[in-house]
């Protein structure tokens, strides 16, 4: 359990830098670009692949994978495993090099299926479009990074990959800083920023892999069996690991017909949602894959049952107070991070209701990826499918409610009401997920485990009421310096943390806590 923990905290350490760049990067983008025409296009041309590469790579291809790998790893020998690398490397990447060549040449359409209400501002449509020529070869690039990353993750060295995402963050705050000013039209060095990034996010992995003597000689093999096994368990995974970013991509379809600006709002919102499911929620979950995976290889369904308990206990440790603190400190976050330049306190303030929103979904999200990779590490795609598509569906019917209910019978705009579907949809899916593994034996959430959790709530609950006590007057978010609101945060997060903390020890959570 030591050597879990302390990958899981070599993978968050990474991701916590790569999140840290990530928000200087959208401070740097907010700045410039504000939640203007500009922006919502970049974001929906980003999001297309983006969305595609958790479809294709981090998501589905990685849970069908990595189990796989594990398995050729304990039973084959190390020629057999360099084969099969080499196999699914050649197949993998010619398959997504049509479907990049394809995206590029139909970008159009894509923009019309993912942002159809960009189709009566033909100036923002045309830009858009011509982002996605720009940013639609990450998908393939990424893909192949994901390939790397999934081998080093099985072999146990979790930090490469994990410090790879840094490379895009980079890339696109310097191609905003320098190449923008010095382009006719200033958005287009976002997307080419992406492109440089996908270039050298692979680039960096391939040392390593050769390190291992892993490096992938490709070749064509659709027909072998190992890669078709792949692809079986792919198939499905296609749609059962990317609920939430089809959630989130229909909420960009949505939004796309809401006022000028809602695009961002929710890109704003999600970006800060993202920082600490990042850091912990998907560092937890792509640690726990290989060991689960292993678990059920080789040491047996009580091994297995324990570091599923395990993770889903440490995933609610810290998903509560953070849930807690994004919640009542939504709009204090947003306008010390991104409210200069072209930000305006109306823009916080719009995000800020997104974020509120989204936050309420943080535990969900985060046990999502730690319970799908349950299943997926018993070769088992089918089942999240199932459950998927219900959450999916659910989600869907709730935002076509929320957001006429919202426009009609509040003032709240329409943006929040697909924030507040997300969130509900994907509680329905881990409450699917979770239900379905204690059905079958491998979660047994127990006494000890309601106690941890009653604990961890009385602790979120006294944190909250501290925040809520030390929270000055709302105008000072709006009027104060850089400095000002970076001091008046700090003064509100560093007691909170010491405060959940605190309370924990004092009603009786101690460190054995965490152990298996």
């Amino acid at each position: 359990m030591p050597s879990l923990i302390r990958s899981t905290f070599s993978v968050a350490s990474m991701t916590m830098l790569s999140r840290v760049l990530g928000l200087l990067r959208d401070i740097v983008i907010a700045r410039m670009f504000s939640a203007s025409d500009a922006a919502d296009a970049f974001f929906v041309a980003f999001k297309i692949p983006n969305f595609m590469r958790r479809l294709f790579a981090e998501g589905a291809f990685s849970a069908a994978f990595v189990p796989v790998l594990t398995e050729y790893k304990n039973t084959r020998t190390m020629e057999d495993t360099r084969r099969f690398v080499g196999q699914v490397a050649g197949t993998l990447g010619l398959i997504l090099l049509m479907i990049t060549l394809v995206g590029v040449v139909a970008s159009p359409a894509l923009v019309t299926l993912f942002a159809a209400g960009f189709i009566d501002q033909p100036q923002k449509f045309e830009l858009t479009s011509e982002l996605l020529r720009m940013t639609f070869p990450y998908l393939l690039l990424i893909s192949m990074t994901a390939l790397a990353g999934g081998i080093l993750n099985s072999w146990k060295q979790f930090a490469v990959p994990a410090f790879t995402p840094v490379l895009l963050n980079l890339s696109l705050i310097g191609s905003a800083l320098w190449l923008a000013p010095r382009l006719e039209v200033p958005v287009h060095a976002l997307g080419w920023g992406v492109l440089i990034a996908g270039l050298a996010q692979l680039l960096f992995q391939l040392p390593f892999l050769y390190r291992l003597g892993l490096l992938p000689r490709p070749r064509w093999a659709w027909s072998d069996s190992g890669v078709q096994q792949i692809i079986r368990l792919m198939t499905p995974a296609l749609f059962g690991t990317s609920v939430s970013q089809v959630n989130l991509l229909f909420d960009t379809f949505i939004a796309s017909f809401l006022i000028s600006g809602s695009v961002s709002w929710l890109y704003y919102a999600d970006r800060l949602l993202e920082f600490p499911l990042g850091v912990f929620g998907i560092a937890l979950a792509t640690v726990v894959l290989p060991n689960l995976s292993e678990s059920h290889v080789s040491r047996g369904r009580d091994h297995f049952n324990r570091v599923l308990n395990w993770a889903a206990q440490l995933a609610l440790l810290i998903a509560l107070p953070a849930t807690t603190g994004l919640i009542l400190l939504a709009a204090p976050i947003l306008a010390t991070l991104f409210q200069y330049g072209a930000f305006t306190p109306g823009d916080t303030e719009y995000s800020a209701m997104s974020l509120m929103a989204y936050a309420l979904g943080l535990p969900a999200f985060i046990l999502i990826k730690i319970l799908a990779n349950a299943f997926y590490a018993r070769q088992d795609t089918r089942t999240p499918v199932r459950i998927g598509i219900r959450a999916m569906l659910a989600n869907m019917l709730m935002n076509i409610l929320f957001v006429i209910g919202l426009l009609k019978l509040t003032q709240i705009p329409g943006h929040v009401g697909l924030a507040l579907a997300t969130a509900l949809s994907a509680w329905l899916n881990a409450a699917l997920l979770a239900r379905a593994l204690r059905r079958d034996g491998y979660l047994t959430l127990g006494r000890d485990f309601l106690r941890q959790l009653g604990r961890m709530l009385l602790a979120s609950l006294g944190m909250a009421m501290l925040l809520l006590w030390l929270q000055p007057d709302p105008a000072f978010w709006y009027q104060s310096g850089l400095w000002q609101r970076i001091l008046g945060l700090a003064e509100l997060i560093l007691p909170a943390a010491l405060c959940y903390v605190a309370l924990l020890w004092i009603i009786g959570f101690r460190r054995r806590h965490l152990s298996l």
